[in-house]
């Protein structure tokens, strides 16, 4: 996706799950403004804004939509613990800082980005050495950024507790909130047969038999935690899509086209 594709799918809040309430990002006043499209009038409407022309073409008043002209604050978080540093031929990381990078790089001159770590908000070029953990970000998040801040967190979310839950949708309700979601390496086939040693990416070991029927339940399994955490979400109001470690950018086209 373009980088001005990009933001103006942000200002539009284009493919953002709405919730009832406060869900809608604050509008801000700008110096200017790009013309969208006509659509039929709607009460409440500014009649300022309607198009008399085509109103009379059409029979029926017609209001010109507009994209306010903005600045907008970027922020975003990367999920750098042990379960993201996998991959078959480089790390899901890896993939994670390129959307990160993407991300940033739809910014014009004005906007403001701002990176989200556990334990501060620094600037996306600043250094940090604070372990990932997602409550702490989700938190930290909740309470810096903004009203109708565009947020992005990219992770494989196997962390995502129900405290995190109802941060994300307090986040949700007052920014623009995208998550993506780092596909398992091993999404398409698991490679391992026969007795083997495993370790988990984020600690502990097990001897277990692998044989067909165990690679077909793992894959089984990989797909249904994927749905599963797309849909759920989606529910609380982020915007959601998938990411393989061979290309990360390209996710973000995924989340807004």
């Amino acid at each position: 996706m373009a980088h001005s594709s990009l933001r103006d799918a942000l200002l539009r809040g284009k493919r953002r799950p709405r919730r009832f309430g406060a869900g809608s990002p604050t509008t801000y006043r700008g110096d200017g403004y790009e013309f969208v499209e006509l659509r039929t009038y709607v009460p409440g409407d500014d009649v300022r804004r309607i198009d008399w022309a085509a109103t009379a073409r059409a029979g029926e008043l017609q209001t010109r939509v507009v994209l306010e002209d903005v600045a907008l604050t970027l922020a975003s978080f990367v999920d750098d613990s042990p379960s993201m540093r996998v991959g078959r031929k480089r790390m899901l990381l890896d993939a994670a800082l390129e959307v990160q990078d993407a991300w940033y790089g739809a910014s014009q001159s004005g906007d403001r980005l701002l990176r989200i770590t556990s334990g501060n908000v620094t600037h996306p070029a600043a250094a940090t050495q604070d372990p990932f953990e997602l409550a702490a970000v989700l938190a930290v998040a909740n309470a810096a950024l903004p009203r109708g801040a565009a947020l992005l967190g990219v992770s494989d979310w196997l962390d995502l507790e129900p405290e995190c839950e109802e941060m994300m949708v307090r986040l949700a309700q007052r920014c623009d909130c995208t998550a993506l979601i780092a596909r398992d390496p091993w999404y398409e086939r698991l490679p391992l047969h026969g007795f083997v040693r495993l370790r988990g990416a984020e600690g502990g070991h097990a001897r277990i038999w692998i044989g067909r029927p165990e690679r077909e339940r793992f894959a089984r399994a990989v797909r249904e935690r994927e749905r599963t955490l797309q849909t759920r979400l989606a529910a609380l109001g982020w915007r959601t899509a998938v990411f393989e470690e061979h290309d990360g950018a390209a996710a973000l086209h995924d989340a807004f086209a």
